[in-house]
């Protein structure tokens, strides 16, 4: 069979992979999708868009003391419900209608300038490897013997956990245990660390209280030397003694970027640890290869996929080189409250600059906070001089508020810029002003001013 050529050649059909193949045949090249199971990938199926359709339901349900069966059929009918509507937003058609040619199957590298999908042969001008990733196993004695979940299998667990176990405390673990929890079933989670370890601690500190005060029983800085059991009857055994039992595992330690099986070794394709090794133009060590989003190495987010895809058209497409930039990715935990975060958290900041300044606005002081009856969390902002470097939020609608935030960390907007805006009232994102303004008021409200006021009210 005679080889196709492509301008580009797409394998995966995730988030990363479906904005540049879009893009790109919208731009005009001859577009190749390839993706082995269905499009839409982990962030559709098995990841944001689930997780945040029980945390929905778990906070309308949280307190009312309802049976925990009927709030996970109705979780699991909110997950059901939510992937339906966005599923054909992510559908062959609509991509096809764009001018990709959608082609399913498993695709491997044959060599440099050849893709194998099945008995078909192409050629490229350019290739994106967008593969995404796996979940990640801890090597805990006695755990791959046992009926583990997963993100990529508890939302269709049909039964009701009786007591869920959660191996893990970052974001995964943290938001899915407080949801089980607030649906009424007894959760108790375990890390060999503390929860949300990369995290502002202070801000970290909230999210435990309230995770602590919605009955999460949790296990920090301890190992789990042994697991054991079977269907429904599980234990773990802590390395303080401790022996947690459950009828259910939820492992939720984080992800390994999806490499083997495509035959990169032989496109000259290198890897490493963490997954495809990239330069800061997302491109291989083949210079007509690129590597975006879970399977290259780098932040694993949905929107840093959209962003590297958004990037990588640029660069395969057209002889203008853009670089990747992460330094302004937000990223949010959307626990109850939500923790928010765009450049330096305050440990990073100090440990990189002798001249930072932190400046912190508790919500207990915003009116629409005290208005509504949550007062929990704070606005960080860490600055040098002008200049905002980082930003920590953490209370209701952190996700939301962290937007502007984000123009500033990117330089868009200084310290002064957010001191002056003038915010409608009452409204959450009037903490960011009353952090920002601190600065100013430091420098203007000083005897010497007070001393200058005087002096001009003598005159008429």
């Amino acid at each position: 069979m005679a080889q196709e050529h492509f301008d580009l050649v797409v394998i995966g059909g995730g988030a990363a992979g479906l904005v540049t193949a879009g893009g790109a045949a919208q731009l005009g090249a001859r577009t190749l999708l390839v993706e082995r199971h269905r499009l839409g990938g982990e962030c559709l199926y098995t990841g944001c868009v689930p997780s945040k359709a029980v945390i929905a339901v778990a906070a309308a349900m949280s307190g009312r003391g309802s049976d925990p069966a009927d709030n996970w059929s109705a979780a699991r009918a909110a997950v059901c419900s939510a992937i339906t509507t966005i599923e054909p937003h992510d559908s062959p058609e609509r991509f096809r209608g764009f001018g990709v040619e959608v082609c399913f199957g498993e695709a491997a590298f044959t060599g440099p300038t050849t893709l194998c999908i099945g008995d078909r042969t192409v050629t490229a001008r350019r290739f994106v490897v967008a593969t995404g990733s796996d979940p990640a196993i801890p090597p805990v004695p006695g755990l791959a013997a046992l009926p583990c979940h997963t993100n990529e299998t508890i939302f269709d667990l049909v039964e009701t956990p009786d007591r869920l176990l959660v191996i893990g405390g970052g974001v995964i673990g943290c938001e899915l245990a407080q949801a089980f929890s607030r649906l009424g079933i007894k959760v108790s989670l375990v890390d060999i660390g503390s929860i949300l370890p990369n995290d502002d601690p202070d801000a970290v500190a909230v999210v435990r209280a309230q995770l602590t005060a919605d009955g999460v029983m949790l296990h920090e800085k301890v190992e789990i030397v042994a697991a054991s059991g079977r269907a429904g009857a599980i234990a773990l055994m802590l390395g303080d003694g401790t022996r947690l039992t459950g009828s259910h595992v939820l492992v939720a330690t984080g992800r390994k970027a999806r490499t083997a099986g495509f035959g990169l070794d032989l496109a000259n394709v290198a890897t490493g640890r963490n997954g495809i090794i990239v330069d800061k133009h997302l491109r291989t060590s083949n210079r007509r290869i690129f590597a975006i989003g879970d399977c290259r190495d780098g932040p694993r987010l949905t929107h840093a996929a959209d962003q590297d895809a958004r990037t990588v058209i640029q660069n395969a497409l057209f002889p203008f080189r853009k670089a990747t930039d992460y330094s302004a990715l937000p990223a949010a935990i959307f626990t109850d409250p939500e923790l928010a975060q765009v450049g330096l958290t305050e440990a990073r900041a100090r440990a990189a600059h002798s001249d930072v300044d932190v400046w912190r606005h508790d919500f207990d002081h915003n009116d629409r906070s005290v208005t509504e009856g949550d007062m929990r969390g704070f606005v960080k902002i860490m600055a040098r001089g002008n200049r905002v470097v980082g930003v920590t939020i953490v209370g209701a609608h952190a996700g939301e508020l962290l937007a502007l935030a984000s123009f500033a960390v990117a330089g868009k907007l200084t310290l002064g810029d957010l001191a002056n805006r003038t915010f409608a009232y009452p409204t959450l994102a009037e903490a960011l002003r009353f952090a920002a303004e601190q600065r100013g008021q430091a420098k203007l409200f000083t005897p010497f001013m007070r001393r200058l006021t005087g002096f001009f009210q003598r005159f008429p």
